[in-house]
C-alpha cells in the first residue's frame, strides 16, 4: 500500500516523551507515521489513532538489521519517507571519573551511532526523491555541558557535529537537517537515566545534578505537546533554522554559553592570532 497524501514520518523512541508526541502531532496533521520502539507493544494505542496512516515496528537503533528493516517497512508501506526523527535515547548522570567506559559506550551507541545508522539508511531514499528532512533530537546539552552530564553531552555534542556537516552535504539534494535542542520537558526523563556509581570526592561538584535528576519529573517547565507542534512547524517552514532551541530555559542557557564563548574569544584574541606563521 503506497500512501502519497501527506508527509511520511519514521520516528524512533515512540513509547513515550517527544517521540510519542511527535507521532501524535504528525497524525493529527494528516500525515502518515511509522512509529517505532524497542518494545512495539508499548505503541498499541497509536495504531488506533490514524487508521491506515500509522504502522508500528520494533526498532532497537543499535541493531543495524532492525534499522534497515524499519526503513524498508516505511518505504514498502507508504511509498516514501519524508521525515526521519532520531529521538531514541535516555539520560546519563555521573562524573567522568565515575562512569565506566561500558556506560559511556552504551550512551554513545544509542544516541550517536544509532542516530547515524538510521540517518545513513534513510539518506539514499531521500536523495533519490530529492526531498526530505532529518530531525535530530539533541538537547541543550548538545551545546552546554554541566557537571555530571559529560557522557550525555558527549553523545549530543557528537550528534550535532555530525549533523552540521550532514546539513551542508545533503543540501544540494533538497534534503534538510533540523537539530532540535530541548531544555527540560515533562517527558519522564528522570525515570530513564543511567546513574553511574558515586565517588565521594565528586559530591560537591555533581550532587546538584544528581539531585535535579531525582526530583525533576513532573516539575519541568516544558510541554512536550507544544514541543512537537514547534517541530512540525519548523519541518514545514522553508526558512527553518539548522538548530531549534525549545523552552525558555534552553534559549537562556544556550545564549549565555555563546556569550561566554564570545567573551573568551575577545579576551584572548591577540594571543590566538599571534600563533599564525609570520614572514
Amino acid at each position: 500500500m503506497a500512501n502519497t497524501e501527506g508527509r511520511v514520518w519514521l520516528i524512533t523512541g515512540c513509547s513515550a516523551g517527544f517521540g510519542r508526541e511527535i507521532a501524535l502531532a504528525a497524525l493529527a496533521a494528516g500525515d502518515s507515521v511509522l512509529a517505532t520502539a524497542r518494545r512495539p507493544e508499548t505503541l498499541a494505542d497509536l495504531e488506533g489513532r490514524g487508521g491506515d496512516r500509522v504502522r508500528t515496528a520494533a526498532l532497537d537503533v543499535t541493531d543495524a538489521a532492525q534499522v534497515a528493516a524499519a526503513v524498508k517497512t516505511a518505504i514498502e508501506t507508504f511509498g516514501r519517507i519524508d521525515v526521519v526523527v532520531n529521538n531514541a535515547g535516555y539520560g546519563s548522570v555521573g562524573a567522568v571519573e565515575e562512569f565506566t567506559m561500558a556506560e559511556l559506550r552504551t550512551v554513545m551507541e544509542v544516541m550517536f551511532f544509532g542516530a547515524a545508522e538510521l540517518t545513513k539508511a534513510a539518506l539514499p531514499h531521500l536523495r533519490a526523491q530529492g526531498s526530505g528532512t532529518i530531525v535530530q533530537i539533541s538537547s541543550t546539552g548538545g551545546q552546554v555541558s554541566m557537571p555530571g552530564f559529560g557522557a550525555y553531552s558527549a553523545a549530543k555534542f557528537a550528534l550535532e557535529g555530525l549533523s552540521e556537516a550532514l546539513a551542508a552535504e545533503v543540501a544540494p539534494f533538497g534534503v534538510r537537517v533540523l537539530i532540535v535542542e530541548p531544555g527540560a520537558f515533562r517527558t519522564e526523563f528522570g525515570a530513564r537515566v543511567q546513574r553511574s556509581r558515586t565517588i565521594d570526592a565528586y559530591a560537591e561538584s555533581t550532587s546538584d545534578s544528581r539531585e535535579a535528576i531525582e526530583n525533576m519529573d513532573g516539575t519541568q517547565p516544558g510541554d512536550p505537546a507544544k514541543a512537537a507542534a514547534a517541530i512540525l512547524r519548523a519541518v514545514g517552514c522553508p526558512n527553518r533554522p539548522l538548530r531549534l532551541a525549545l523552552g525558555a530555559d534552553a534559549v537562556d542557557a544556550i545564549r549565555a554559553h555563546h556569550e561566554a564563548i564570545a567573551t573568551d574569544l575577545s579576551n584572548w584574541e591577540k594571543v590566538s592570532r599571534g600563533t599564525d606563521v609570520t614572514d
